[in-house]
């Protein structure tokens, strides 16, 4: 397991993969500029309907989708080392999927005096609002990790229990690593081949883009936070680190339910789910002030 976990979830691989994606995304940037501008001429044909190949500032879009492939990496890759920070990469996705989704609907932008009265633009306003505030949100969360040593951590958690815990959840983080790839390899084979028996591309096609793998993706989020807060009952009985890793769960739930709807309400479920994050930080944060100034 040592050697799955170096292999896949070092510091040397998580380095050299930063470097591949940032290829990645730059190259995908200018084969998606390329498409528009073959779509312009009139040499492919797109449906009335597809933002994507509209506008060259929807080309942005591609790049940002291989960052989020990025940031899905290192939320694998700090789930061992720290249970805050891997929340923190939740919200950082989501706030990305966000940002992505804006620059898809910045080429279908209908700028008239009735901006209110036109769902996508109204849309649109919804979106930048929510970028704003859950990009604060995340600041005030990582604000408020603590840093702790081992023994501030949990009175009745020894070095040796601790250890084993580590070990566990590098196992469920090496684990994910080809969970994680089967499920995106199937949802971008599964997209493409509906794109493929498509006469062209339609809007159906692309309607659920935002959703593609991540709607999976945060189903296995669910499970693996279960598992881990089951597991964490072996090691520790300090009621307000339970009450903290099971509202976790709860925002991860939350905002797993946001793929499953649009326009306000998915707006509503991502900023409640990370404002519900917040407050449980911080009221947990207020409990290890208490057992300190008991000490």
């Amino acid at each position: 397991m040592s050697y799955l976990f170096d292999k896949f979830l070092s510091s040397h691989t998580k380095e050299r993969l930063e470097r591949i994606i940032l290829v990645l995304a730059i190259v995908s940037f200018l084969i998606h500029l390329l498409l528009i501008y073959f779509v312009q001429i009139g040499f492919l044909s797109v449906g009335s309907e597809v933002a994507l190949f509209k506008n060259p500032i929807a080309a942005i879009y591609t790049p940002f989708s291989f960052i989020l492939i990025y940031e899905v990496y290192l939320l694998v890759f700090y789930m061992p080392r720290s249970v805050t920070t891997y929340v923190s990469k939740q919200y950082e996705i989501i706030t990305l999927i966000v940002i992505r989704r804006l620059f898809k609907d910045f080429s279908d932008l209908e700028l008239t005096r009735d901006w209110l009265e036109i769902k996508g633009d109204l849309q649109f306003t919804y979106d930048i609002v929510l970028a704003i505030l859950i990009f604060f949100i995340i600041f005030l969360f990582k604000k408020n990790i603590l840093k702790q040593s081992l023994t501030e951590k949990d009175k009745n958690l020894s070095k040796l229990n601790f250890e084993y815990f580590i070990n566990l959840k590098k196992l469920i983080a090496v684990t994910l690593v080809p969970v994680i790839v089967i499920i995106a390899s199937y949802s971008l084979i599964g997209w493409i081949s509906e794109i493929a028996w498509s006469d062209n591309l339609n809007l159906g096609s692309f309607v659920k883009i935002n959703n593609i793998f991540f709607e999976e993706f945060f189903t296995i989020l669910i499970i693996v936070d279960v598992l881990l807060l089951l597991i964490s009952f072996f090691y520790t009985n300090s009621f307000h680190k339970v009450i903290r890793n099971s509202g976790f769960i709860i925002s991860t739930i939350l905002l797993r339910l946001s793929f499953s709807t649009d326009g306000l309400l998915n707006n509503i479920l991502i900023l409640s789910s990370i404002v519900f994050g917040l407050l449980i930080l911080l009221i947990h944060n207020k409990y290890e002030s208490i057992e300190v100034n008991e000490e």
